[in-house]
């Protein structure tokens, strides 16, 4: 998978790029974790939904932020974070002008990122958020929140505890004209350490959840 570098506003990101031979692929960036907790593009949840959604056939990027890496620049509480993710999207579409759909997934801090992205970008037409950490970040901006997606969080999970991901949800759930989805992956911690009792049942939901919304072709 070809290791790429693009520009972003405080200098030089670091991506994954990962094409499919189709120019009209659909396309999808993936966000990782905090980066004060040593979240990378290479972190597992991150690296498993990259290839879930190539397999998908959609032309993947992932990326590391601002002060992660041999991206430049430093931590910025999150506002330069989400401008590093806007240039992420102006990158996988300017290589990628043929797309039709276009879909953000998000782990975490990723995860809350990319609904602040799905806010300011209109074409985004799905948005997948694992483990959004609703007790942590404010989520209100989402309102209207424009897309339909999926919430998926562990039952287990510590950090983004659960009732605060079926508020969120909840909340979200008002809203007209959208449609959220929500899962829990029984048993899972934040990072879906277990391959097989967690990890694999997340994925294999994301993908399932995805490859519907594909078929549909709705928003």
């Amino acid at each position: 998978m070809p290791e790429v570098i693009f520009p972003g506003p405080e200098g030089r990101l670091e991506g994954r790029y990962h094409p499919q031979p189709a120019p009209d692929a659909p396309i999808a960036i993936i966000l990782h974790p905090d980066p004060q907790y040593g979240g990378t593009m290479n972190n597992r949840v991150v690296y498993n939904l990259h290839y879930a959604f190539h397999k998908l056939g959609f032309t993947v990027l992932r990326f590391n932020f601002r002060g992660v890496g041999r991206s430049q620049g430093e931590y910025d509480q999150g506002i330069g974070e989400l401008s590093d993710a806007a240039s992420a999207l102006d990158y996988l579409q300017a290589m990628n002008p043929n797309s039709k759909h276009c879909w953000v997934a998000g782990f975490s801090f990723g995860a809350w990122i990319g609904m602040q992205l799905l806010m300011r970008r209109p074409e985004i037409t799905g948005f997948v958020s694992v483990a959004p950490p609703a007790n942590i970040y404010d989520f209100s901006f989402l309102a209207p929140c424009p897309s339909s997606g999926l919430i998926i969080n562990g039952s287990a999970d510590r950090i983004a505890p659960p009732k605060d991901t079926a508020t969120l949800v909840g909340k979200l759930r008002e809203q007209k004209g959208i449609t959220i989805t929500h899962q829990e992956v029984e048993g899972a911690d934040h990072f879906f350490k277990d391959d097989e009792a967690h990890m694999k049942p997340m994925i294999e939901s994301v993908q399932t959840y995805v490859r519907r919304r594909l078929t549909e072709g709705s928003r």
